[in-house]
């Protein structure tokens, strides 16, 4: 059960967060900031490249790798193709990547790992020897992975892990430490900023080292509006996660950069707080959605429909759109139909957009606002004895 009282309480706040999620999440900033550390440490800043590539190719495991890879393609606008390789095997810990047959000498491979140990990560970067494609890899110091890139002369670069340089996830430290990992809340930006910083170099985009420590600035503002101790009338994600609560969102995105936050929403929602989301770009997801909010709404209509759930009406599904946009309505923005579509089917709406910079804050104050919300949905429905 979700305890939205739980949320004015830090204290109490503190005590539920056993996975330590909320610190991950304020950390952000702090995890940018590491890991352009340690990418000009391993020469990031000294690369000399011949030239643009033809296609970026990713792969990794966890569901990170999808959003970096997401989130990567909406910031360089199409200047060069970004193409996720997904994975094949029985389990996850047997996934196996595979080059297209198109790859070559004209292409970049880079990989990303929070741990550095997966062999198929491993046997990747040696089709890619065997096909002249160059790699690059954001892994732990050491991890064999690191050690494969290094060895067919790519780049590896420190993945900034919370336990420190070289640590291959955010496992607690200490006497009494406990046996399982610690979920890590702030992985995505610490996979992000390097290959920030790599395809800054290669001209695919303008992310320089200022710009990413102004990145780290904007989500430490973010940190600081949606902290534990600000009061859930002035905090915007206490207020999305207490409308959140009970309903299915429907994730409607305007714009490319809102288009990846909303997909990486839908999958923190569910990976973190263990709820399910729908996401869809305007204006294809008013038609999109349209036909659930209609059935939604002739259920709700009529109480006495004979085949609707008499034993659990109370727990009617009820839905929510959340309009991300990355700024206020501009000329030709679909916000206003999205808004007269929620009014008709009688949808609540909530609506997230960012304030005026350039595209790695609207990025950053859109994911960050979003990260927050959902740990404090999964916080708050913490079991407490």
């Amino acid at each position: 059960m979700f305890d939205e009282s739980l949320l004015e309480d830090p204290d109490a706040l503190a005590r539920a967060d056993v996975h330590g999620l909320l610190r991950g999440v304020a950390a952000a900033g702090a995890r940018v900031r590491t890991a352009l550390r340690l990418a000009e440490e391993a020469g990031l800043d000294a690369l000399q490249p011949d030239g643009r590539p033809r296609t970026l190719l990713i792969a990794g495991s966890g569901p990170e790798t999808a959003a970096v890879a997401d989130l990567l393609a909406a910031l360089s606008g199409g200047s060069c193709p970004i193409e996720l390789l997904q994975p094949t095997g029985p389990t996850p810990h047997q996934a196996r990547w595979t080059l297209p047959g198109w790859a070559g000498s004209l292409d970049l491979l880079l990989l990303l790992s929070t741990q550095g140990t997966e062999q198929g990560l491993t046997d990747l970067v040696e089709q890619a020897y065997r096909r002249g494609c160059t790699a690059a890899a954001v892994t732990p110091l050491k991890a064999p992975l690191a050690e494969a890139v290094e060895q067919v002369r790519g780049m590896a670069l420190p993945f900034a892990a919370p336990g420190g340089i070289g640590s291959a996830t955010g496992f607690p430290a200490g006497p009494g430490a406990a046996a399982e990992p610690v979920s890590d809340t702030g992985a995505f930006w610490a996979l992000l900023t390097p290959l920030l910083a790599l395809a800054d170099r290669i001209g695919l985009l303008n992310a320089p080292p200022s710009a990413l420590r102004t990145l780290a600035d904007t989500l430490d503002d973010v940190a600081a509006r949606c902290g534990p101790a600000i009061a859930t009338y002035t905090n915007p994600a206490k207020t999305l996660a207490a409308e959140l609560d009970g309903s299915l969102p429907l994730l409607w995105s305007q714009g490319r950069i809102a288009a990846a936050g909303a997909r990486r929403f839908a999958t923190v929602l569910a990976t973190q707080a263990g709820r399910p989301a729908l996401s869809a770009e305007l204006p294809a997801a008013i038609t999109a959605h349209g036909p659930l909010q209609e059935s939604n709404r002739a259920l709700a209509a009529d109480p006495d429909d004979f085949f609707r759930d008499r034993v659990e009406d109370t727990d009617r599904l009820r839905l929510r759109i959340v309009l991300l946009q990355e700024a206020a309505d501009q000329p030709g923005s679909a916000a206003p139909a999205a808004r007269e579509q929620a009014y008709a089917h009688d949808t609540p709406l909530s609506e997230i957009s960012a304030s005026a910079g350039t595209p790695l804050d609207v990025a950053a104050e859109l994911l960050a606002l979003t990260d927050f919300a959902a740990v404090y949905l999964a916080v708050a429905s913490t079991e407490r004895p």
